[in-house]
């Protein structure tokens, strides 16, 4: 499996940390030449050739695609896992600047990533592109936080994966997406006063780790998911089944 994406260039959005973190470092790993692109340098060591960005300008996310191809022609895939998340503020009370970062972040920077690579990729002949989604998109309604612009955000997600999934399936650019439930990240660890009752609630008693969810993402990466064209992997350890 070391060399699983030998050849393979890849865009990880959201590498600095976390969940994107894992996806760049275990990619590289397997042989892909990664390009983590972030606003901050990633954590750790072997995660990828960092180039700045900011998902939520589109003349950002166009000079990181010029940067990229620059420095070669062959195609490069995508993995969209940036992501924002306010979940202590009522919908009642929540300040429109908070509700416009949050939906920037998560779904205006998903559909820039996605236009701008997507484009490539056309002109290229094809290849293939990740969203990282959540659960709480399409599957569940988070309780006891309060995170309606969260949801609404990642329930765009999916709904612009399977958008893109039929204009771009035919043409050779696969789009599908991973849904998680809760993950062990440094974000969640903020949240340990919710973590018994989020736990509580899933059937397998824990959270899933960062490397099952970049493992779900590889997946749908590889040619082995060559067939998949829009579908959305729910990996929440049965949360949704309760």
């Amino acid at each position: 499996m070391t060399n699983r994406f030998s050849g393979r260039r890849v865009a990880v959005v959201g590498a600095a940390g976390g969940i994107g973190a894992e996806i760049a470092r275990s990619l590289e790993a397997q042989g892909a030449e990664v390009y983590a692109l972030d606003l901050r340098e990633p954590d750790q060591a072997g995660a990828g050739r960092f180039i700045p960005m900011d998902i939520t300008s589109e003349e950002s996310v166009r000079d990181a695609v010029a940067t990229i191809y620059a420095a070669g022609e062959a195609p490069v895939d995508l993995v969209n896992s940036a992501g924002i998340v306010e979940n202590d503020v009522a919908a009642e009370d929540m300040p429109m600047e908070t509700y416009d970062r949050v939906m920037g972040v998560n779904l205006r920077g998903t559909f820039l990533t996605c236009r701008e690579f997507g484009r490539e990729l056309l002109a290229r002949g094809g290849g293939a592109i990740v969203n990282v989604a959540s659960m709480s998109g399409n599957a569940v309604v988070n309780e006891p936080q309060k995170q309606s612009v969260y949801n609404t955000s990642k329930s765009g997600v999916s709904a612009l994966t399977r958008s893109l999934a039929v204009e771009w399936g035919g043409r050779g650019v696969r789009v599908n997406a991973v849904s998680p439930g809760y993950v062990d990240t440094p974000l969640n660890a903020l949240k340990k006063h919710m973590h018994a009752h989020w736990t509580e609630g899933t059937v397998v008693g824990r959270f899933a780790t960062v490397q099952e969810v970049a493992g779900a993402v590889e997946y749908l990466l590889s040619d082995e998911a060559a067939y998949c064209c829009g579908t959305e992997l729910l990996i929440d350890g049965g949360f949704s089944l309760r």
